[in-house]
């Protein structure tokens, strides 16, 4: 299934998130930092979604108290529930 989480307080503007038995098959994200969210997309590609969560959560992106790792371990968590 497909999911569409709108980021908050980051550069990105939009995460697809395709979730299949608990596991993520894809990520694509509008916006932000290509490279670097290509680089995170591929990285996360066939994790399950906890751990995902738990090496995202919580990292900042300078002096904003979230990123956009983090924003995705935020719009998994809703998926998860």
């Amino acid at each position: 299934m497909t999911y569409e989480f709108t980021p908050r307080g980051v550069c990105s503007q939009k995460m697809l998130i395709d979730v299949e038995n608990g596991v993520v098959r894809e990520l694509r994200v509008l916006g932000g930092c290509n490279g670097n969210l290509q680089g995170i997309s591929a990285l996360v590609k066939g994790m399950k979604i906890e751990d995902v969560i738990e090496r995202l959560d919580g990292i900042h992106c300078g002096m904003k108290s979230t990123s956009c790792p983090d924003q995705l371990a935020q719009a998994l968590k809703e998926i998860g529930k």
